[in-house]
């Protein structure tokens, strides 16, 4: 063979090796991001799980003091019910567990950090990997394995307030 026809089949043999690396590096980078996909992290509950949005009730922060006035519009107005109050520190579970009892709730799930935003059947759901929480803040279904955090409330009147 002569020299430039050595330089051609070189050039060839390179061309293809990084024909082959490039497409190896992205069929690899693919089933990478294909696996984090199914890893969490993203709003994919588990089929049978309801997500349903759970409905928010007013509410105002002054001082970390957060407060809903109540009434027979709001969405906590009947026991059982349980809803999302958003302010400017985030968003708070709420429900009515009896009677003028009120219990408020953080609402960013123990299992992996997604924010709480169902409510199906008087439990809170998590719409990212389908942990139910029931109104107290305890785990009724994993993967969550611990509660969610319970804020005091009061009841003054028509007003409910917790301190965050």
């Amino acid at each position: 063979m002569t020299r430039s026809t050595d330089s051609i089949i070189q050039l060839s043999t390179r061309t293809t090796r990084r024909r082959f690396c490039a497409t190896a590096c992205h069929a690899a980078s693919l089933v990478a991001v294909g696996a984090m996909a199914g890893c969490g992290g993203g709003p994919s509950a588990p089929s049978g799980v309801s997500t349903t949005p759970a409905p928010t009730v007013p509410a105002t922060l002054n001082a970390r003091v957060v407060t809903i006035p109540l009434d027979t519009a709001t969405a906590i107005s009947t026991v059982g019910a349980g809803a999302i109050a958003q302010t400017s520190l985030g968003s708070f579970l709420v429900a009515q567990t009896a009677p003028g009892v009120y219990t408020a709730l953080g609402s960013t799930c123990t299992h992996e950090a997604c924010t709480v935003t169902g409510f199906s059947d008087g439990r809170y759901v998590c719409p990212c990997h389908g942990s139910q929480y029931a109104t107290s803040g305890s785990v009724v279904t994993g993967p969550a394995t611990r509660a969610l955090p319970q804020f005091p409330t009061q009841v003054n009147g028509s007003v409910l307030t917790f301190t965050v």
